[in-house]
């Protein structure tokens, strides 16, 4: 049986992910879907997910609020791995990181005797990390890119938090979560994607707040190693 993964990326259930659910599955507010999100602007029974003729289709249930795909408004559209899928004040991830990574890899050219490092379009950068789809499998990749090395969204290969944290101390390492995350998904909320998902545009004023967002981490990284006395 075909089995699908979401994960909350944005929204009250924001982190949850729904694994592995069996085809169809409908989303919405009400009980009774499963994939129940607690968010008032979902429509009680929202969007359904099913199989046609191989393919994962997405079909808005005629909601109130509508369902965008990369952000555009759909009725019904194909479904591919790293597709962002929004309903309501929710942002979805469609598909697990090894469906997403696979779809990555088939576009990645090998790399070269020469010792080149391996190139990648940034569209497929940004579908590692959940953001937006690329193109697929049987389409040849522009590369333009280099891969990052040694970095996955992989559970297993996530570093740790650390634990036995005082409740100030989580408190706070939330907060600094939180406003990376709202930075970041500002960032992204206005992004232009074609029709099938295979590229995205966006604004300069947004790629510097992605920027910004990487000075931060470089700031907190370097005062936790030395912090100020």
């Amino acid at each position: 049986m075909r089995t699908v993964t979401f994960l909350v990326l944005e929204g009250v259930d924001k982190g949850r992910v729904y694994k592995d659910l069996p085809i169809p599955v409908t989303i919405g507010r009400e009980e009774g879907n499963a994939l129940r999100l607690n968010d008032e602007r979902v429509s009680r029974f929202h969007a359904k997910v099913q199989m046609e003729d191989g393919d994962i289709i997405i079909t808005d249930l005629d909601s109130t609020n509508g369902t965008r795909v990369n952000g555009t408004a759909i009725q019904i559209r194909r479904l591919r791995p790293g597709d962002q899928v929004a309903i309501g004040r929710s942002m979805l991830l469609f598909g697990s990181m090894e469906e997403i990574a696979a779809r990555k890899a088939a576009l990645v050219p090998a790399t070269s005797g020469g010792g080149q490092v391996p190139t990648v379009r940034a569209d497929e950068l940004q579908a590692a990390s959940g953001r937006v789809s690329v193109a697929d499998s049987q389409r040849t990749a522009t590369p333009n890119l280099p891969i990052v090395p040694g970095w996955s969204a992989f559970d297993e290969e996530i570093p740790p938090l650390p634990q036995k944290l005082s409740p100030s101390q989580a408190a706070r390492l939330t907060e600094i979560f939180d406003y990376l995350h709202k930075g970041l998904t500002t960032a992204v909320e206005n992004i232009e994607a074609n029709e099938d998902g295979t590229e995205i545009r966006i604004g300069f004023a947004e790629w510097q707040t992605i920027q910004a967002v990487q000075m931060l981490l470089a700031r907190y990284s370097r005062n936790i190693a030395e912090p100020e006395l």
